[in-house]
């Protein structure tokens, strides 16, 4: 066994060690997500945290680590005889973001269960995690399906496995950690409420500080057990300061006054439901038992809102999580102190660093301002003078995002589970049987009976009991929903910089990159302008980071869509190559306009074409304005094998009965009827 990397060697990351020893303090306090870039210590510090936990008593052979004061009356091990029990270190179970669904909640043998009645069970994750730490790295790329199961066993605090009629039940109380790179994509709203604090985490950029990070981390390296055995007296005193606030925590009195302050501040701040003053509650509560207080303070309300109410006040994947202190401790101040204490005007940061390692909210919205010191262009496009340069304006704000409906892929696919396409998937309706692949996973009953029922005399059935053969089992086949790959491919050339026409365009953009989140896709943005296309965005689940992307899009020059598309062509290629299960959604939004270069119309055919031999899915947004239209983008659309709609028809939220299915015309159709 690896020796790991000590808690206290950990280099600044104040409130993210912190939010860790409260949650060691007191469970009840539910779990910590670890937000920030990658290498920041995130995952050295959650597997550090194991060791500082106190040994747990444990029933001597039960495998779902009841209590032996209170065991389980349901433990699938019971009952239990009293007396018979042992110490073991406290656990952290690692869930991989690829496991299945049985690593998870655990096995049952369908085989012996239905030939034998016997209720033969193999615990999973949440069984070893019982009483301990259940880790998840890169959290928000976690499978729905999983993401399902872990809320149902934090909200209950047991774990049920259901299989055609037999069902196990066992306890899972758990101490929930997840990492995460926000570059990679947000969280689902219901998980992330699971979580009772959040901590944002980034890389130090004081040289100082970021050579002991260093020099910390070779000499772990090159020693890892004589590093660790140099800082084993710091983890000691640390682990006896978790015991002992432990024993305090029952001792800790949380007055009105404070509780006034916890219910303020959550009605200032607009959060969902009542688990953030619940959670604020026992945050506070856990930090003065960690400063060896009996009193809840001020300074401890404080420190509980910064750690406990950034993540529940986002209202949609595109604002950034934070919260405005400013606003904070004006509430704090008007709803007054605790009933006791001092109630300093500035207090102390808390222990473990307190507000001065909380990064700088990123809450001001983008006002209007910033848009009226930008120089407008002209309806044909041409910036004024001062617009950044010849050819180029500064970038349009994108006017208010309105609901869609469903763009689809059509046939059946078999992706990644989301919420958009028709595919085969582990979870959905029932649309056949077949024979297992490997392990069962989902038994049709039905046909698993058919199956065997033919062969009962052979094999010298006697009694009432079903005679039932590996053989004979059946998978269910399921079909549901899966997520897609949607590849914007956005003209950004002069022909579009009118910036009321950009504005709207933006807007639309963003509506469906909304969407897109809610659905589970991942995303792209390519751009296309001047004598030239890029990549703003490779494929990824990050939403928000393609909205950042779009607000930032600078307009100007000529019309290389050829080019465009022919990038577009190139990220759909590599992304086949590393996630062939994925189909795309090519979503054009262009004028139709093809201008710079020899035959600049006829290339941008000949590259749309690509795309309808390979059979992509694709629709063409229209932002053609004027009395006199071309319809460049209706042949465009054609050329695609696509169908195509207008700017107005989705400021008119239509675009789902224009495009319910985006290859609903027949190739070549054009404009949808």
């Amino acid at each position: 066994m690896s020796t790991p990397f000590p808690f206290t060697a950990v280099v600044g990351q104040d409130d993210l060690r912190l939010a860790l020893l409260l949650n060691a303090v007191s469970p009840a306090v539910g779990g910590v997500l670890v937000r920030g870039e990658k290498g920041t210590a995130k995952s050295t510090a959650v597997r550090a945290l194991s060791a500082l936990l106190p040994e747990v008593d444990v029933v001597s052979g039960c495998r779902f680590s009841c209590d032996p004061d209170s065991p389980d009356p349901g433990c699938p091990d019971g009952p239990h005889e009293p007396g018979a029990f042992a110490s073991r270190p406290a656990r952290m179970v690692e869930l991989p973001v690829g496991a299945s669904e049985d690593r998870l909640v655990g096995a049952l043998d369908i085989e012996r269960a239905l030939a034998e009645g016997v209720k033969a069970f193999e615990p999973g994750l949440l069984a070893d995690a019982h009483r301990g730490i259940l880790y998840v790295d890169e959290v928000n790329l976690l499978h729905d399906h999983l993401v399902d199961l872990l809320l149902d066993a934090a909200a209950m605090g047991a774990s049920y496995v259901e299989r055609e009629g037999v069902s196990v039940r066992h306890a899972a109380r758990f101490l929930l950690v997840g990492t995460m790179n926000p570059e990679e994509g947000e969280l689902r709203p219901q998980l992330l409420d699971r979580f009772g604090l959040t901590v944002e985490v980034a890389a130090s950029r004081e040289p100082d500080q970021r050579v002991e990070v260093v020099r910390r981390r070779l000499a772990y390296d090159d020693d890892p057990a004589g590093f660790a055995a140099r800082w084993a007296g710091e983890e000691a005193t640390v682990r006896a300061r978790i015991v002992a606030a432990r024993k305090l925590l029952p001792s800790v009195r949380l007055g009105d006054g404070a509780l006034r302050q916890i219910a303020a501040t959550c009605a200032a701040f607009e959060v969902d439901g009542m688990r953030a003053d619940i959670v604020m509650a026992r945050t506070a509560t856990a930090l003065a038992a960690w400063a060896g207080r009996t009193e809840v303070l001020a300074e401890d309300v404080r420190q509980a809102a910064l750690l406990a109410l950034p993540h529940r006040r986002r209202r949609n994947p595109f604002d950034a999580p934070g919260l405005d202190e400013d606003k904070l401790d004006e509430t704090l101040e008007e709803f007054g102190g605790p009933d006791e204490g001092d109630g300093d005007d500035d207090p102390d940061p808390g222990p473990g660093g307190g507000p001065g390692g909380q990064p700088e909210p990123d809450d001001a919205p983008r006002g209007d301002g910033d848009a009226a010191a930008r120089p407008e262009a002209g309806e044909g496009g041409e910036p004024q003078a001062g617009a950044g340069g010849a050819g180029e304006q500064s970038p349009a704000r994108a006017a208010e995002p309105f609901r869609t409906k469903v763009l689809s892929v059509p046939g059946l696919g078999e992706g990644a589970a989301g919420r958009r396409s028709r595919a085969r998937t582990e979870h959905g309706r029932t649309i056949g049987a077949r024979r297992p692949r490997g392990a069962l996973t989902k038994l049709h009953l039905a046909a698993t009976v058919q199956a065997a029922a033919p062969h009962q005399r052979a094999r010298g059935r006697s009694g009432p009991g079903l005679v039932v053969r590996r053989d004979d089992l059946r998978q269910a086949m399921r079909e549901g929903r899966e997520g897609n790959l949607v590849l914007f491919v956005v003209d950004a050339s002069g022909s579009m910089a009118a910036r009321q026409r950009m504005g709207a365009v933006k807007g639309a953009v963003l509506s469906l990159l909304l969407d897109a989140y809610q659905r589970r896709d991942k995303v792209g943005l390519v751009t296309f302008r001047g004598t030239a296309a890029e990549v703003a965005l490779p494929p990824t689940s990050s939403v928000d980071a393609a909205a950042v992307r779009l607000e930032s899009l600078p307009t100007g020059g000529r019309t290389p869509l050829a080019a465009g598309l022919l990038k577009a062509h190139e990220v759909l290629r590599v992304e086949r190559l590393r996630d062939p299960a994925r189909r795309a959604l090519v979503v054009v939004v262009t004028d139709g306009r093809a201008t710079g270069g020899p035959e600049p119309v006829a290339l941008a055919g000949r590259a749309a074409r690509l795309f309808a031999a390979e059979g992509t899915a694709s629709v063409v947004v229209d932002c053609e304005s004027g009395p006199v239209r071309l319809g460049l983008a209706g042949r465009l659309a054609g050329e695609l094998g696509g169908t195509a709609v207008t700017l107005d028809e989705l400021r008119a939220e239509s675009i789902a009965g224009l495009v319910k299915d985006v290859q609903g015309s027949r190739p070549g159709s054009g404009r949808a009827a």
